[in-house]
């Protein structure tokens, strides 16, 4: 690609786009992927989920109702870079303290915005994710893909201690009435999935990743959440370890990586997905109801149902897209798990009934 450009994207087959930079100045890499959002983009920043990754918005217009503190899902932006074909300069929203460019430079995020989103999605979706640089500082993209190929693959790389809270801490509580103590181990955890426990009258007690089973259960949980989070699945094997003590002991829900987490924990494996699932628009069926729910996913790995030894655990929920396993719950003891996210932040909220599911499970 030839021309005059402030910023340059570079996946690590060598393909160039040239746009301008927006947000700090410097260069990032990380895992090239796609967000079919069309909104949003505040939580999608703030998702500890996103640690490692260059997300890319399909919509084409980005930042338009700015940015404000209340809508974080995290203590600050995850992400490594930003790609949009076209950001907004300025906020038009009541709400807004910012926008979005000045939360770019505010949290050091490089980003780049100009390019031909679509072509760079179809890439990925027809190539599958792959490492990507993208840089304001560097005039030439051969001398940048030379630092991109040179760039670590995450893949088997445990992403986790790098977004899990340093201690303990409580959430606020929402009412006075109690239904009970959830603790929540901390992978990466929304913000949202700790006010909807809230909300439902737990009291919310959140742990570090690497807490053990038994400083878990010193806690007097009613139940133990399993948080969704960043990486590969398999590199997580303490959190592995954890849950398989924690199997028996109390009742657990699992969310995205504590899905996969709990698969692992079953004997089961886990496998990573061509290009993911990111975006607020992805089918998936319950199978108990038939019913279909529009769900919010943001993940690169799935579990392999079929590699889970015996037959206590069972399917619940399946995307309608590819088929992968997006939900499943052991017959014997009191735990389930879903890939997406109930707390759909963003996203549609066809399924925060299974926080619900969760509170009949844990009040037996």
């Amino acid at each position: 690609m030839s021309g005059n450009h402030s910023a340059w994207l570079v996946l690590e087959d060598g393909t160039a786009f040239g746009g301008v930079s927006v947000g700090a100045a410097g260069e990032a890499f990380g895992e090239a992927v796609f967000h079919t959002g069309m909104s949003g983009y505040q939580e999608i920043l703030t998702d500890p989920s996103y640690k490692g990754q260059i997300v890319c918005m399909t919509y084409p217009h980005i930042g338009n109702y700015g940015v404000n503190e209340e809508d974080a899902e995290s203590r600050k932006p995850w992400v490594e870079a930003f790609v949009v074909r076209e950001l907004s300069p300025i906020a038009s929203n009541h709400r807004a303290t910012s926008t979005l460019d000045a939360y770019f430079k505010k949290h050091n995020i490089v980003s780049i915005s100009g390019i031909d989103t679509r072509a760079l999605t179809l890439k990925l979706r027809q190539q599958g994710s792959m490492r990507a640089g993208v840089s304001s500082i560097e005039s030439d993209p051969q001398r940048l893909l030379s630092r991109v190929r040179a760039y670590k693959d995450i893949v088997g790389v445990d992403m986790v201690k790098s977004v899990t809270c340093e201690k303990m801490y409580e959430w606020p509580t929402a009412t006075q009435d109690s239904r009970g103590r959830i603790t929540v181990m901390d992978f990466g955890v929304k913000h949202n999935i700790l006010r909807q426990l809230a909300a439902m009258g737990f009291h919310v007690t959140v742990v570090p990743a690497q807490t053990s089973a038994d400083e878990v259960l010193q806690t007097k949980p009613t139940g133990v959440l399993l948080s969704n989070g960043p990486g590969d699945p398999a590199a997580v094997t303490y959190a592995v370890d954890t849950i398989r003590k924690l199997m028996g002991r109390v009742p657990m829900m699992g969310i995205c990586l504590g899905h996969q987490l709990l698969g692992l924990a079953y004997g089961g494996q886990t496998f990573k997905l061509k290009f993911g699932h990111h975006g607020a628009n992805h089918p998936v069926q319950d199978i108990s109801t038939g019913k279909v729910e529009i769900t919010s996913q943001n993940h690169n790995y799935a579990v392999n149902l079929e590699s889970i030894p015996g037959k206590h655990v069972e399917l619940t929920h399946k995307n309608l897209n590819d088929g992968t396993v997006e939900g499943m719950r052991h017959k014997d003891l009191p735990i389930f798990s879903i890939q997406y996210h109930p707390e759909a932040a963003p996203g549609p909220h066809d399924s925060r009934y299974l926080f619900g599911r969760f509170f009949e499970v844990v009040s037996r």
